[in-house]
């Protein structure tokens, strides 16, 4: 009789993970972290303010003293240029700037405005916490539903591995990728343990927060797909993609025109390529090409990629380490399609298809390290791939170079994506 009691507590306990959502810190690696990644950052950040200072930017001075200068350098540091236009709509709305600023999504800047007035107007400071609390409780979810597809060892190095990807110094900046990366993983972990009301809400923030978000619907819809219940699991995802229904009505409200997030990108000189995303991987191989016969050609040869007010020397570095992260970001995609699945699989591959559909003019893939680094399931693939010690020291030892690289860039109000 012991043993069959005994028997149905472990089956309880086993089963109770699917039934909620634990969110106790003391019981997740992901705190610790979270903890001494976000505190190595901030001191590399100050560090570089205060020992390169003379070799910032020329404008950063005017910048930090127009709209990034709240209660000091130390927790000002994390603003920096995009920064600004989430700051703006956070105090002043759309209206501030009808045709630029709808390519900032509401739901970041909307909880920043709100916690900044309840701060008493610190909406620098507010957005430093809201992407801190946001970015904590990523790593804690992304642990747990690392933990049940790969294991406990492997979901520690994909937390490791996110923490020190170059990219995830804007997990703590005035930016929406916190916010994004918490409702994208929670999306799926709820989707996962049957909670469809709770996965269409995450997916609601999260297509309220960047336009990339439309890479989760097939992702979660193949999830829903296989559920025991399948029309009921759809018929309450399809609430997500209703719920976005509110940023064209506050648009209209705010500048009289609903569809002013789609007319944005043009402000940002980001077009549809005919190719779709064959045609920003084409273009991204082309500059990529160009610079490394910028490099043989050394600062006084011929200009292969010219980009007007950028060093040639600059723009050879910038384009051939994006196609580095797209090579290795299609890899990873494969590798979790194969190792965790088709819904892990798709919604890497849209992530990353999305922004190679609408490349920069001047930056065939601008920012996509930063696309990257909410495209969780990469980091999961990583852990699986990079599992012996060899492996997960070249990993870690690679990252914190860059990521010390991007840290300098960013506290030098060097552009960095």
């Amino acid at each position: 009789m012991l043993g069959v009691v005994s028997v149905g507590e472990r089956l309880r306990e086993a089963r109770a993970p699917t039934t909620r959502l634990d969110l106790r810190l003391t019981r997740s690696p992901a705190l610790e972290i979270f903890v001494w990644s976000r505190l190595a950052i901030w001191a590399g950040a100050l560090l570089a303010f205060t020992w390169f200072e003379p070799n910032r930017h020329p404008n950063a001075e005017r910048w930090d003293n127009e709209f990034l200068h709240d209660v000091g350098w130390v927790v000002d540091i994390w603003a920096r240029w995009d920064s600004g236009w989430f700051l703006q709509i956070a105090e002043h709305g759309y209206a501030s700037d009808p045709s630029r600023a709808p390519a900032f999504f509401p739901a970041y800047p909307a909880l920043v405005g709100l916690l900044g007035r309840v701060l008493g107007g610190h909406f620098l400071v507010a957005g430093v916490i809201v992407s801190l609390v946001a970015g904590l409780l990523a790593f804690v979810l992304l642990y747990r539903l690392a933990e049940q597809r790969v294991g406990a060892d492997a979901a520690r190095r994909a937390v490791v591995y996110l923490a020190l990807f170059p990219a995830a110094l804007f997990l703590q900046a005035v930016y929406s990728e916190s916010l994004f990366l918490l409702s994208a993983v929670a999306a799926f972990l709820f989707a996962e343990r049957g909670r469809w009301l709770h996965a269409a809400g995450a997916a609601a923030v999260a297509l309220l927060t960047r336009p990339v978000a439309i890479a989760l619907l097939p992702a979660l819809a193949l999830l829903a797909w296989r559920s025991p219940r399948r029309r009921s699991a759809l018929a309450r995802l399809a609430l997500a993609p209703a719920s976005f229904l509110l940023y064209p009505l506050l648009l209209w409200q705010q500048v009289g025109d609903p569809l002013a997030f789609a007319r944005a990108q043009d402000e940002w000189h980001r077009s549809l390529s005919p190719l779709g995303p064959l045609g920003g991987a084409w273009h991204g191989l082309e500059a990529a090409v160009a610079g490394i016969r910028q490099l043989v050609a050394g600062t006084g040869g011929r200009v292969y990629w010219p980009i007007e007010d950028a060093d040639p020397m600059h723009a050879a570095a910038v384009n051939i380490s994006a196609f580095a992260f797209l090579l290795l970001f299609a890899a990873l995609t494969f590798v979790a399609w194969r190792r965790l699945g088709a819904p892990y699989g798709v919604y890497a591959a849209l992530a990353l298809a999305i922004p190679l559909s609408l490349p920069s003019e001047r930056w065939p893939l601008l920012s996509l390290p930063r696309f990257g680094l909410v495209a969780f399931p990469l980091f999961l693939a990583l852990a699986v791939v990079a599992r012996s010690q060899r492996a997960s020291t070249a990993v870690v030892g690679v990252s914190s170079l860059l990521l010390g690289i991007a840290v300098v860039q960013w506290a030098l109000w060097q552009w960095v994506a």
